[in-house]
């Protein structure tokens, strides 16, 4: 199985395709799609929606799985990153893939085991079960979790 995970953000937007081979998760690849302040919030969403369509169109992965939002007292950001998972979704949706959703806390318990665990902890673990040599980028990093937690999942509802 190989999932596309996504860490919307209305400034950066992770995202980290993971395929898991016997009981080994493999890195196929992962970034982060940053997106300049001050560009108009439309063309913002242009190009989350533009990168992500070309990465699924060249990985093509089996499921798309994104993290929900989480809340905020920012209610403009919220609606911000409401928008940018919208254009997630349409991406995935466009290649006629399952998307799927989950919570920050049900990522975190997936990949650390701890609910409320901190970012650092999900970059660590991250690093340890993928074999990277150093910390990868904060966003990247939440969108691998989420595509593990997604596989996680699967293995659960499969048997």
């Amino acid at each position: 199985m190989r999932v596309l995970g996504i860490d919307p953000g209305s400034i950066v937007t992770g995202y980290g395709i993971v395929e898991k081979v016997q009981e080994r998760y493999i890195d196929v690849t992962h970034g982060e799609i940053k997106l300049k302040r001050g560009l108009l919030f439309t063309a913002s969403l242009e190009k989350v929606y533009n990168e992500l369509f070309s990465i699924i169109e060249g990985e093509r992965p089996d499921a798309v799985a994104i993290e929900d939002i989480f809340y905020g007292k920012n209610i403009k950001s919220l609606i911000k990153q409401g928008h940018v998972r919208g254009v997630a979704i349409l991406a995935g949706s466009k290649h006629h893939l399952p998307v799927f959703e989950y919570t920050p806390l049900e990522v975190k318990k997936a990949v650390v085991g701890y609910g409320r665990a901190e970012k650092i902890q999900v970059q660590k673990m991250i690093q340890v079960m993928m074999k990277f040599s150093e910390l990868p980028p904060e966003d990247a990093s939440d969108a691998i979790a989420v595509a593990i937690c997604h596989i996680n999942h699967q293995k659960k509802v499969s048997i």
